[in-house]
């Protein structure tokens, strides 16, 4: 009968390519005819075939059983056959591997051949099993006589412990031995094995640091040394003796050996090692940083890959030597090559500093925006040009087709990391760096407006110095129209914007004309902002008017009412569309500005100018006839409506855990009510109705039924839904709430919930969605007559203004040469509480008090020198003490069973207690 060959098999699937699954199928069944044949030629034939198929995807799981009796066979190109074929098929939970245990111990005490063939294959079959049971045959076979078979009994000794890893112990010895072996081969395969066994518990083999230095030491194969020195940077944080042994030979191989991968595994060694601190690290530093700055110059990519990886474990270390190659690591960062890109890009980010933030930033940001081989101008540049024209840039750098979006998003957040870093701690000029943040707010394609937003109102709230500049640069933000149509992915920002409208607003008295501003904040179209941004415009507007209005009182003239009468009618014809929008807190916003706007105009109509004191008395003013000033302003008195409502009090940042280092006072307790439930059981016949339809609380009279009891302390109440009153129609002091039966309060959340779902799709009313307790708390904590009646003439005057500004549109002010910016890192804490230090890393940046009120660092207001609208003498004023809490005691009188309350004294108008009774 004629056998189909392996060779057969092969070129009968090259020719069926058109019909392989019947081939394959045909060739299956004669394979199951033939393995099944006493001729073990035949059946090693099979197996071989059947091994050919399993390559190609097809199971042979099947002929396990046949591939173990080719494995027993003693001829040994068919043994060979059976334990490819076992290799190659065999699982870990394949049944008849329990069958080769005696196979396998025949095969390892059998002839050399036998035996090598045999470890080659329980490497790769061994399980936890025939670890255990075949242990004591591998150990023995590492003394013997063969080199061959004394190396591949080191690895399959390997893959054993691995499968059971109690085999350790016992090998240990004969694999220190196996250190000083004759044959280099055998050494080679002892320290890969350690290499790998020392991860689980690098203490265990520190014995071996002896030997393995000296294999360092004296041999000359890169490979073995490659491994050896892997060992000694897995023992070295164990042992801290090992560094400053280990320092002269690996030194001196980073200085002669000419294999890189040598080089590399030396130097990142010393990294990881600790041998680049203390006693001559700064030499093997210097040496290290030296060559990896020669394979930043290589062709090999490989090769600059790996020194920037090995660089960035370096520099915190070591970080000026890494800086000697600032301008060939910048270089990198124009690499083709992603993968190198975005290495050095971790490479200059860990290398920044006070000295060199500057040029890093403006190179990344140059390759940022840069669409053709010439460069944009830089920060510095744009800087000047924003200083010096009426016009933000309307040229926007193009994309280039070799940045990919992820990496130019990377690319600018990497950007303001940098700027950020440590609460801003390496920026020494805020002016140039907020003139980076307005250039990133120009790229297109790039949607970090938000972390920009974030990083502008930060910068604003803690560098008071820089408060001018960054009102400059939003004057110019808010003026471009360009920029406020743009859509982002065109420039367009409007988060920047909302920052931008924020700043001019809190700062507005560095403005040098802010009623200019106002026709930017409320043109139609801000519209298609987010409403968010629109309520900050809304918001903004107000402060600016606010702070132009108080200024103008200050130099008031005749002349001015019909300016500020055409400016307030502007506005408020510009309001009435916003009044409109559909966003309810941007309508909230109009509204209040409108009938704010509507009192001032109305102020401003009715306002009479008023003759002028040296007019009437000459250059004495009057006081020189013995005639009083008068108590009356000049100007109206509502352009002082507005500014006090934002510039109070100083908005300054606050710590990062000021709200969590706040006391509880003591006997608080958050969780109680504040007006505690009192229920009081009573039975249904105690309670009837009367003529009114009311439920009337039966009381007993005197005389009445022995049987019933009088309730002392208690009158008869009369209950109508809205409290308790006695028989004389008066509100009883103490309130007797009857306790609600079940369908009661069932139906009563019912109604609730019907008319919170009604109210919910009300534009008009605004929906609570605190908790219960919270919101009973404030509204009981709400009196109504505590509110201060706001005095408008109560301001403080606004200092003088140099004659020249400095920029176009900025107030001027005397600037040092050198401007020295101070940063508020930590924030505010409460009063009595200490902020914690920082950390090594730096104090997180924290936020900021929402939209806050009043310009950072403003002091308190000085008295006006003008009267003030005439007041309730009973109604408090602001700046006045804390009014006088008032406790209530409760208790029995002696006779009558009536509470007396008992009240401490009032305070009179001044804030002075009186005297008590």
């Amino acid at each position: 009968m004629w056998e189909r060959t392996l060779q057969d098999l092969i070129r009968g699937l090259r020719a069926n390519k058109k019909d392989e699954s019947k081939f394959i199928a045909q060739a299956v069944d004669e394979i199951r005819n033939e393995i099944k044949s006493k001729d073990m030629e035949i059946k090693a034939a099979a197996v071989l075939k059947l091994t050919y198929l399993h390559m190609l995807g097809y199971d042979m799981s099947w002929a396990s059983f046949h591939v173990v009796e080719v494995m027993s066979v003693p001829r040994i190109h068919l043994k060979t056959i059976g334990y490819l074929a076992a290799v190659l098929s065999f699982q870990q939970d394949t049944d008849v591997l329990m069958l080769t245990t005696n196979l396998l111990k025949k095969d390892l005490g059998s002839r050399p051949e036998d035996v090598a063939v045999a470890l080659n294959g329980l490497s790769q079959i061994v399980t936890p099993e025939l670890a255990r049971d075949l242990a004591p045959e591998l150990i023995a076979m590492l003394n013997h006589s063969r080199p061959h078979i004394r190396k591949r009994a080191v690895l399959a000794l390997y893959k054993a412990i691995i499968r059971y890893p109690e085999v350790l112990p016992q090998c240990m010895t004969r694999l220190r031995e196996k250190l000083d072996d004759s044959d280099d081969g055998v050494v080679a395969a002892t320290v890969n094995v350690l290499c790998e066994l020392v991860h689980q518990n690098p203490r265990d083999y520190l014995p071996l640091a002896p030997q393995l230095f000296h294999l360092l030491t004296t041999s000359s194969n890169n490979w073995m040394l490659i491994k050896i020195i892997k060992l000694f940077g897995t023992l070295t944080p164990h042992e801290p003796r090992l560094v400053k042994k280990l320092q002269p030979p690996i030194t001196d191989l980073i200085s002669t050996t000419s294999a890189i991968s040598l080089l590399y595994e030396c130097v990142r060694t010393c990294i990881i090692g600790g041998m680049l601190q203390g006693y001559g690290g700064s030499q093997l530093a210097r040496t290290c940083v030296t060559k990896l700055a020669g394979f930043l110059q290589d062709r090999d990519q490989n090769l600059k890959y790996i020194a920037l990886l090995a660089l960035v474990k370096i520099v915190p270390t070591h970080p000026e030597l890494v800086a000697e190659y600032q301008d060939m690591i910048l270089s990198s960062v124009d690499d083709e090559d992603i993968s190198i890109r975005m290495r050095a890009l971790d490479l200059v980010s860990a290398m920044v500093s006070r000295h060199n933030l500057q040029p890093i930033i403006q190179h990344l940001l140059s390759h940022l925006v840069k669409s053709e081989p010439s460069a944009l101008p830089s920060a510095s540049e744009a800087l000047s040009q924003f200083a010096g024209s009426t016009q933000a840039p309307s040229v926007k750098p193009g994309v280039s087709p070799a940045q990919s979006p992820a990496y130019r998003l990377t690319l600018a957040q990497r950007i303001l990391a940098l700027g950020a870093q440590d609460v801003y701690d390496n920026v020494t000029d805020f002016e140039w760096y907020i003139s980076v943040l307005v250039d990133l707010a120009y790229v297109g394609h790039v949607n970090v407006g938000a972390e920009i937003r974030e990083q502008l109102v930060d910068i604003a709230g803690r560098v008071r110095g820089a408060q001018r500049y960054a009102v400059q640069f939003m004057l110019k933000l808010l003026t471009d129209d360009a920029f406020l149509h743009n859509a982002p992915e065109d420039g367009g920002c409007p988060e920047v914007l909302w920052a931008a409208a924020w700043i001019c607003g809190e700062y507005c008295s560095e403005l040098a004309e802010p009623q200019k501003l106002l026709s930017h904040l409320l043109q139609p179209g801000i519209n298609a902002l987010p409403p968010d941004v629109v309520a900050v415009y809304l918001q903004a507007a107000m402060k600016v008017f606010g702070s132009w209005a108080a200024e103008l009182a200050e130099r008031w003239d005749d002349d001015d009412l019909a300016r500020v009468q055409g400016v307030v009618g502007d506005i408020l014809e510009r309001l009435q569309s916003f009044a409109a929008h559909p966003d309810i807190e941007v309508q909230e916003r109009a509204a209040e500005a409108l009938q704010l706007f509507a009192f001032i105009r109305a102020d401003l109509a009715s306002h009479k100018p008023k003759p002028r004191a040296d007019a009437l008395y000459g250059d004495a003013g009057g006081s020189g006839f013995g005639e009083p000033e008068s108590a009356e302003p000049r100007f109206p008195k509502s352009l002082y409506l507005l500014k006090p409502l934002f510039s109070t009090h100083p908005l300054n940042a606050v710590a990062q855990g000021a709200q969590a280092v706040v006391p509880v006072p003591d006997g608080l307790d958050l969780d109680a009510w504040m007006v505690p439930w009192q229920e009081e059981a009573a039975p249904a016949a105690d309670f009837g109705e009367d003529a009114e339809g009311k439920k009337v609380k039966k009381g007993k009279k005197k005389g009445g039924d022995a049987g019933k009891t009088k309730r002392k302390g208690k009158a008869k109440a009369v209950h109508d839904g809205n409290g308790d009153y006695d028989e004389d129609g008066a509100r009883s002091a103490s309130p007797v709430f009857v306790a609600e039966t079940a369908e009661e309060r069932a139906e009563r959340e019912r109604r609730k919930a019907e008319r919170l779902e009604r109210l919910r799709d009300d534009p008009y009313y605004l929906m609570d969605d605190r908790p219960s307790s919270t919101r009973s708390a404030s509204m009981n904590a709400a009196d109504v007559d505590a509110i201060p009646v706001v005095r408008l003439d109560d301001l403080p005057p606004l200092s003088a203004q140099a004659a020249t500004p400095r920029f176009p549109g900025l107030r001027s002010s005397p600037t040092p040469a050198v401007q020295t910016f101070v940063i508020d890192k930590t924030g505010e804490m409460p009063e009595g509480v200490v902020a914690p230090p920082r950390s090594a890393a730096g104090t997180p940046k924290p936020s900021l008090l929402g939209n806050g009120h009043g310009a950072a660092g403003a002091a308190a207001p000085p008295p006006s020198r003008f009267a003030p609208y005439d007041v309730d003498v009973d109604e408090p004023r602001p700046g006045t003490p804390q009014p006088i809490k008032v406790t209530r005691a409760k208790k029995k009188a002696s006779g009558g069973g009536k509470k007396e309350k008992k009240r401490t004294p009032k305070a009179d108008s001044n804030g002075t207690p009186a005297a008590a009774p």
